[in-house]
């Protein structure tokens, strides 16, 4: 005999190496989540200090209208504007972190703010009411709605 393993030895190794990773799959996949929610409370504490310095520094205008007038344009790019270019608020744009966008569905003073997340924006966004959520559907292991963080 060599001293080489036996494919019966090499099967057993490879078969306990697998019940070993199923085991820890599990875990890792929680904390995975874990991670996401608590970067996605954190991204939503950094674009509400944000809307209220800008607010507060713009005789009560949230960011995201032209030319600072509550009833011009709405746009996502004048929101990014405002509050990263022209008064430094953010750095930059903080992702979702369940679905990696940084795009803002915008909500005008006259709609209603939806009532569920699609998944299909990072964030959902109603200046007049200076509402921000995060757009992505599901809840979090305490059964608190992402939508509604």
């Amino acid at each position: 005999m060599g001293k080489a393993f036996a494919i019966a030895e090499l099967i057993i190794v490879a078969a306990i190496i697998g019940i070993l990773a199923a085991l820890v799959m599990p875990y890792l996949h929680n904390h995975t989540t874990e991670a996401k929610e608590a970067a996605a409370l954190d991204n939503l504490r950094l674009l509400r200090g944000a809307i209220e310095i800008y607010a507060a520094r713009h005789m009560g205008v949230a960011p995201g209208y032209e030319g600072n007038d509550p009833h011009g344009e709405l746009a996502a790019e004048h929101f990014r504007d405002q509050t990263i270019v022209q008064d430094s608020c953010l750095s930059q744009m903080p992702e979702n972190p369940f679905n990696s966008l940084d795009t803002i569905l915008m909500i005008g003073n006259g709609q209603e703010f939806p009532t569920e997340a699609t998944g299909k924006h990072g964030w959902v966004y109603q200046p007049a009411k200076r509402i921000i959520c995060i757009d992505w559907p599901g809840g979090d292991r305490r059964g608190v709605r992402y939508f509604d963080y």
